[in-house]
Formats: C-alpha cells, sequence, structure tokens
C-alpha cells in the first residue's frame, strides 16, 4: 500500500482520496483476514486439528444455516444428536426444543445457555442470522 495522502485535515476529519480509502478498507481486510487464521492455528496447536475441524460445519450444513435454517438444529444434526437426546442434555422438554428450532418461539437466554453448552458452542452461534466466520 502506497503512503496515505489526505486532502484535508481539521480537528475532527480527515478527507482521504476515494482510492486511499479504498485501500485503508482492503488493508483493514487482510489484516482481519491474517488474524483470524492466527487464531485459527492457534486453536490447532491448543486442541488438536481432529478437535478444532469438529467444530466446522461443511458446506452443505453451511448452505442450510444460510437458507435460514435453525442454527440449533443444524449443530444438532452435526453433533449427531436427536432432538429428545438434546432436549434431556438440557434439561428442557423436548416440545420447547421443537418450539425453538422450527421458529415458533425464540428460547429463552437461559435455554439458549443450556443448549449452547451442551452442544460446545458460544450462544451467539445459535442465534439465527448470526454471521458465520468459518473455521
Amino acid at each position: 500500500m502506497n503512503a496515505i495522502k489526505p486532502l484535508a485535515e481539521t480537528p475532527e476529519t480527515v478527507t482521504l482520496s476515494r482510492a486511499d480509502f479504498e485501500a485503508l478498507l482492503d488493508a483493514l481486510e487482510d489484516a482481519q483476514d491474517a488474524a483470524a487464521f492466527r487464531a485459527f492455528e492457534a486453536r490447532i496447536a491448543a486442541k488438536g486439528k481432529e478437535a478444532v475441524l469438529a467444530d466446522c460445519l461443511p458446506i452443505d450444513l453451511v448452505d442450510r444455516l444460510l437458507a435460514g435454517e435453525s442454527p440449533v438444529r443444524v449443530w444438532r444434526t452435526h453433533r449427531g444428536l436427536t432432538l429428545p437426546d438434546l432436549a434431556a442434555r438440557a434439561s428442557m422438554p423436548a416440545s420447547c426444543l421443537s418450539a425453538i428450532e422450527t421458529g415458533q418461539q425464540p428460547g429463552s437466554l437461559a435455554a439458549m445457555l443450556r443448549l449452547a453448552r451442551v452442544l460446545d458452542l458460544r450462544v451467539e452461534d445459535l442465534v439465527a442470522g448470526d454471521e458465520t466466520t468459518g473455521c
């Protein structure tokens, strides 16, 4: 990246050319990608490759998430659990879990925290519409 040259400056603002602005955005994206990759490598070093890859969704499951399917259902099937199994492990009625998976109920914070714990995920991973950053 070439040196950024402000077109104008005030105590509150800096005006850049469109090319310099886009170069800054590209550099930021590159830095974020590099940080994500370093974090991924650190997870592999700490947990082992097989354990880390077990937390990665295959593309068909990512497609299901992107199509709007319940993250709870997608992760439950990825973990090899039936609905009654997950409900029992999360100490909730199967009817409650079914309502969460079908979108009839959003699920209380306490319920989502229990599901996340059982599925070994962050609660953010179970909220529909959460951006998936991959592994």
